[in-house]
């Protein structure tokens, strides 16, 4: 029905930066909140950011001022802009979508992860 595509990550120095991005495909009507995760290791899986359809974005305390997200709807495109990374920022990212899918599934509203992508922050 619908795949989401993560890239970007790697290893990145401590104050460096890295962008990911997030593109979807498939049967797709419009997407509506799009999202980042993070799941560092030992942890539990934590909100990141979060962007509507509209544009109105929110931010965990933990990367705000540092994190970008931002959105392309007519390529179906979500990107988190990482600035001034920091060790503890090493996590899997993972992307979620609130999609709601075409005419042949009958409009049905359906959330859909990304495989997530690891983002080390080491020197």
């Amino acid at each position: 029905q619908v795949q989401l595509v993560e890239s970007g990550g790697g290893l990145v120095q401590p104050g460096g930066s890295s962008r990911l991005s997030c593109a979807a495909s498939g049967s797709i009507f419009r997407i509506n909140t799009m999202a980042w995760y993070r799941q560092a290791p030992g942890k539990e899986r934590e909100l990141v950011a979060t962007i509507s359809s509209g544009g109105d974005t929110n931010y965990a305390d933990s990367v705000k001022g540092r994190f970008i997200i931002s959105r392309d709807n007519a390529k179906k495109i979500m990107y988190l802009q990482m600035n001034s990374l920091k060790p503890e920022d090493t996590a899997v990212y993972h992307c979620n979508f609130d999609v709601v899918l075409g005419a042949t599934y009958g409009y049905r509203s359906l959330p859909v992860w990304g495989q997530g992508t690891l983002v080390t922050v080491s020197s």
